[in-house]
């Protein structure tokens, strides 16, 4: 809690609005609020972790270079923190990162390596360029001094939610932003409920906690990039055991649902990782039968390029479409 409360974050990052979503709020029978990561400098939250901890180095560390990995959004953090503080900047980022993220990283003046198929390969090639280079790493997600820049949503919350209880639903990747939310919130507000949400096929995480140890997938749907890791992170393991009260899986086809409800009420279009958290809402409001209450998600990330607009229009047009014998979509 002390990094939390002596945070840097608010060099580089925006405090973002809490919004009321009305359309979404109607139909789902209970009072739906996005916190709007979205409308961050990057259109992410990442920004926060990234600049918490590059802040904190020593001038050593920072002249050596930094070096990081990332599948887009703590990468754009990193450069645009990067970029602020004058730095060197080496981003090794998997092969199918969006060229939308790619070309932001770029822009920002960060070296851009692309390597692997997913986030850990890339780590692993991420780790072989530091030694070669003595270059100082800044991980996305398994850091203290990360997960308390990602903590300050959770200290934004407490100021702009409601003073009745509410239920906060949080994308979960490599388990960063869960775990620094819910440590906040939980030590000011035991009585606000936090659910985790992780992709079908790519839930590290929750096979995690079930097991009571770290699971590393043997395989992983990478169509939710943003959290598409195949082990989480040591500290946001530790953290989301103690601090999260429940979790829930979505399917892509639920993302694309979210990404489309997301648009209708606020006219942006999320990435899938940006709209999981209201993917997993929607699928609990459903599974508890709820109404009447609060619940809160994190739009967390916007950096969605047209092909991926057209893959998620194209994925929720075939689900409408009439489906023949054999399953195939007439």
């Amino acid at each position: 809690m002390e990094q939390v409360l002596k945070t840097r974050v608010y060099d580089l990052a925006l405090e973002t609005p809490l919004q009321e979503a009305r359309t979404l709020s109607r139909e789902l029978k209970n009072r739906i609020l996005f916190k709007r990561e979205d409308m961050q400098p990057i259109h992410s939250f990442k920004v926060r972790g990234a600049c918490q901890k590059i802040s904190t180095l020593s001038d050593a560390e920072k002249a050596r270079g930094i070096i990081t990995v990332s599948a887009g959004n703590h990468a754009q953090g990193v450069a645009y923190t990067a970029h602020h503080l004058g730095l060197r900047a080496v981003v090794v980022m998997p092969e199918i990162a969006p060229q939308i993220k790619v070309q932001s990283v770029r822009d920002w003046g960060s070296e851009v390596i692309l390597y692997g198929q997913n986030v850990t390969e890339a780590e692993q090639y991420a780790r072989k360029l530091q030694q070669e280079q003595n270059l100082t790493f800044v991980h996305p997600y398994d850091d203290p001094l990360v997960i308390a820049g990602q903590a300050t949503v959770g200290l934004e919350l407490l100021r702009q939610a409601p003073a009745e209880p509410y239920t906060v639903f949080i994308p979960v990747g490599g388990g960063g932003l869960i775990a620094g939310i819910a440590t906040v919130l939980k030590a000011i507000r035991p009585d606000i409920k936090v659910v985790g949400v992780e992709p079908e096929n790519a839930d590290a995480m929750i096979r995690s906690i079930q097991a009571g140890h770290q699971v590393r997938l043997d395989h992983l749907d990478t169509f939710v990039d943003a959290v598409a890791v195949k082990q989480a992170g040591f500290h946001p393991f530790r953290l989301a055991q103690q601090h999260v009260d429940d979790w829930v899986t979505v399917s892509n086809h639920e993302v694309c649902l979210a990404i489309r409800d997301i648009y209708n009420n606020t006219r942006t279009f999320m990435e899938p990782g940006g709209a999981l958290g209201t993917a997993g809402l929607k699928k609990y409001v459903q599974e508890k039968g709820l109404t009447g209450q609060t619940l809160i998600t994190i739009t967390s990330g916007a950096n969605a390029d047209f092909d991926r607009i057209r893959e998620v229009a194209q994925r929720l047009f075939d689900g409408q479409r009439p489906v023949g014998e054999k399953g195939v979509v007439l």
